[in-house]
């Protein structure tokens, strides 16, 4: 009795549907697609709890949505021919146009794919200040086909991510410390050591410059007009800029105090 129910059920699995296909096939069929359905979940849901605190909801679900197209399309793909279905002639057509549809997308899939591996290293984020090529501001917004600075004068540039992704990015605020440089010229007749110990203490008085890593003040080089005094300091990177630019006003005010001038054509004459 048993061996005729089975026998029974494998006939009824080969049972032909139409033009050659057997319910066999469409079992098959049926699983692979609920299959690749269920990848596609899978996919999706891991997309949206690993991207969730780095991108915007909208850009997530655009993202999801062209995984699930993919992955589906795919299984649609590997399906025809159990089905008997002849592509042959679409995937001519197909192939030709997307040769064509490749070469127009090419910068689209690489910006893509750039901003998924940006978004994985997280070489920078939002309100980084960076600098790339030549441009150098903040960064307000990361997408996942451009990243876009706004530069230190207020405007506002949009870099694709292929070009972030494969340039060398600077970043001046990722250490708590950064270091700026001066080069101040004396005349030959003003006192070089006096001029050394005035830029020091100057330095020593302002509240922002680092005594660890402390500065450093030395006479790099003696040109026809004067010595060339170079002075190294170090500040928190989130006041760099008015710490440069205030302690240079400073060391020129002092130094013209106590008689020691910059070399110019007036006073060397």
């Amino acid at each position: 009795m048993i061996p005729e129910m089975v026998n029974w059920s494998l006939k009824a699995i080969d049972y032909e549907v139409y033009n050659g296909v057997t319910v066999g096939d469409l079992i098959l069929v049926f699983a692979i697609l609920l299959i690749a359905f269920l990848i596609a979940k899978i996919i999706a849901m891991s997309l949206r709890r690993s991207l969730a605190d780095k991108m915007k909801k909208g850009e997530i679900e655009a993202l999801v949505k062209f995984v699930y197209a993919v992955v589906m399309l795919t299984a649609i793909v590997t399906v025809t021919p159990i089905l008997g279905l002849n592509l042959t002639g679409l995937l001519v057509a197909g192939g030709i146009a997307g040769i064509a549809i490749g070469f127009a997308s090419q910068k689209v899939v690489s910006n893509l794919l750039s901003g998924l591996f940006l978004i994985a290293e997280r070489p920078v984020k939002i309100g980084d200040q960076i600098i790339v090529g030549n441009v150098a501001g903040f960064v307000e917004d990361m997408k996942i086909m451009s990243t876009i600075i706004r530069t230190y004068d207020g405007l506002y540039v949009r870099i694709p991510n292929e070009t972030l992704f494969t340039s060398n990015i600077t970043n001046p605020a990722a250490n708590s410390a950064r270091r700026f440089d001066y080069t101040i010229n004396v005349r030959y007749m003003d006192d070089a050591e006096k001029a050394i110990r005035i830029i020091k203490n100057v330095i020593e008085e302002h509240p922002f410059a680092l005594k660890i890593p402390p500065p450093r003040v030395f006479v790099d080089s003696l040109g026809e007009s004067g010595m060339s005094i170079v002075v190294n300091i170090w500040a928190p990177s989130s006041e760099w800029t008015d710490v440069k630019m205030d302690l240079l006003w400073k060391i020129k005010i002092e130094l013209e105090r106590n008689g020691i001038q910059i070399p110019t054509k007036r006073n060397l004459a």
